[in-house]
């Protein structure tokens, strides 16, 4: 891939500097230089060292990722609900991983991510992952198509500026309907999979809005301001409102929910190359649609 940038300032400055003033990684510079793309000044191929002047045309040819032979290809479907040349994302179901594992080798996101660019015959086949979800969980799940993509977007990410928003089912109801859970999260010490509320962990900081309110249980919008595992389910579990479905943080089963009741419903982020902000929403699961239609019928009849 190609890309370029005009240089406007006057004082000199190495090419390599300005490249990295555009996100442009040590690493990605290295693959440039060594890997069989090239740098550009006016047209001329120069040295990442060369000195810049005003208005010079800058351009990085990258080469094309040829992946890894350690994750298999999976012909099974995605659903994509937003792809350019940069980012995909998708709505993954529940019950997939997002990524490969001893447990989970061969039906994951990345599996199925990495089939469908052999199907496509993209020249990038590396599955750059920018964000997961645990298995059981569905939504929306981020991928970048190119190391340049993900280094922007993962600069985002640690910005704050890549917002993820939730759905959850909550037993019971919640005291207020706009609130937060600040509290620390940890492992527990008995497992490597788990976690907990304790003074030992990491900050931990979730926002939510009660959205409607059934018999029993709550449906409720939420924003993480933080990233820990299994934030969402420790953080209502520890204020008394376990997600149902959520065996492992104990809620409790539920015949249309077989797993956790949380489904990552928005994403937004700013593309770094349209130069705007992108919104993108997932619709309900069809389990959540079906428990929300029985709710209501219930409340109704």
């Amino acid at each position: 891939m190609i890309f370029n940038w005009q240089y406007k300032e006057e004082e000199p400055i190495q090419v390599k500097t300005f490249l990295k003033q555009q996100g442009v990684s040590k690493g990605l510079l290295a693959q440039v230089k060594f890997q069989g793309g090239k740098i550009e000044v006016n047209n001329e191929e120069t040295k990442s060292i060369f000195k810049l002047s005003f208005n010079d045309v800058v351009q990085i040819t990258v080469p094309d990722d040829e992946g890894t032979a350690s994750i298999d290809c999976s012909d099974l479907p995605i659903k994509i609900v937003f792809e350019d040349e940069h980012f995909l994302i998708v709505d993954k179901p529940a019950g997939v991983a997002s990524i490969p594992s001893n447990v989970h080798l061969k039906d994951t996101m990345a599996n199925r991510v990495k089939g469908y660019f052999k199907r496509k015959e993209y020249s990038n086949k590396v599955i750059h992952i920018v964000t997961r979800l645990d298995r059981d969980t569905s939504g929306l799940m981020f991928f970048a198509k190119h190391r340049y993509a993900h280094a922007l977007i993962d600069q985002e990410l640690r910005n704050k500026q890549v917002i993820k928003k939730y759905t959850a089912i909550v037993s019971g109801h919640l005291k207020k309907q706009h609130g937060h859970i600040d509290a620390p999260i940890a492992r527990t010490d008995d497992s490597i999979i788990t976690r907990r509320v304790h003074e030992s962990g990491k900050s931990a900081l979730t926002e939510y809005w009660v959205k409607e309110e059934f018999e029993e249980h709550s449906l409720v919008d939420i924003q993480l301001h933080t990233g820990r595992t299994h934030q969402i389910r420790v953080h209502f579990s520890s204020i008394g409102f376990p997600l149902i479905g959520d065996s492992l943080y104990g809620g409790k089963e539920n015949d249309c929910l077989q797993r956790q009741a949380l489904h990552c419903r928005e994403v937004s982020f700013y593309h770094p190359f349209l130069k705007e902000r992108i919104i993108l929403i997932a619709d309900y699961p069809k389990d959540f649609q079906i428990w929300r239609s029985q709710q209501i019928h219930s409340l109704t009849s």
